[in-house]
């Protein structure tokens, strides 16, 4: 996650309206995607790019139990 002096508060608000491109949980906000999803890519390798970086800061976001947050941001 962007942190420190560079953090863009629109960037909690695109992760929360991300969704899987492919898989399983295809279309699934990643926010809704359960806890040991992100810990089996952990173990395999996320993917490369912004999904994989999303899905790492996803994962930090779970870990933490702070989905409550993200869930806010979701759009209508």
């Amino acid at each position: 996650m962007n942190v420190g002096n560079n953090f863009d508060p629109n960037h909690l608000i695109e992760l929360a309206n991300y969704k899987m491109p492919f898989g399983k949980y295809k279309g699934y906000y990643l926010v809704k995607i359960p806890e040991y999803y992100y810990t089996w890519y952990k173990q395999k390798g996320f993917p490369d790019g912004k999904l994989g970086r999303m899905m790492m800061e996803m994962d930090e976001i779970k870990i933490n139990g702070l989905e409550a947050l993200i869930l806010k941001l979701i759009r209508k």
